[in-house]
């Protein structure tokens, strides 16, 4: 099995970071790219789902929160819909914690239990991506 490990510092409170992974309006607005057409539905409490569609590009990922700790925690499973070309649709776990540091927020997410080193890569470049669009919308509040 795999992990992806990613750290970044992001210029926000933690309090403003949390509602970007937990609030499905926010979500929707940076996860992915808005010509993408995102959808996203949640229910932010231990055992309760999420999805995250894609429904212009023909995509989701589903999951169930496993922990959910506010500001600072939230653990969740993740997997990609079986239809999806290429995928074995092997769910992997996803752990994302928040630290404060002065007006900034420290991210480390976790993305375990990935098949393969191949999986490991792709879900590397797709958080990424992600992630990388997660300042300008925290920078829309500032």
């Amino acid at each position: 099995m795999s992990t992806v490990h990613i750290t970044r510092t992001l210029p926000a409170p933690v309090d403003r970071v949390w509602s970007a992974f937990t609030d499905p309006e926010a979500l929707m607005a940076w996860f992915w790219p808005q010509s993408m057409g995102p959808k996203v539905t949640g229910d932010v409490r231990p055992g309760g789902r999420f999805r995250i569609e894609a429904t212009s590009a023909g995509f989701a990922a589903t999951g169930v929160y496993r922990e959910v700790s506010p500001p600072t925690r939230l653990v969740m499973t993740w997997q990609w819909d079986a239809d999806e070309p290429g995928n074995d649709a092997v769910e992997s776990l996803v752990t994302i914690e928040l630290t404060a540091r002065g007006d900034d927020t420290e991210l480390d997410l976790r993305n375990e239990r990935l098949a393969s080193d191949d999986e490991r890569d792709k879900h590397a470049q797709g958080w990424n991506d992600c992630l990388d669009r997660l300042p300008g919308w925290l920078a829309m509040f500032t």
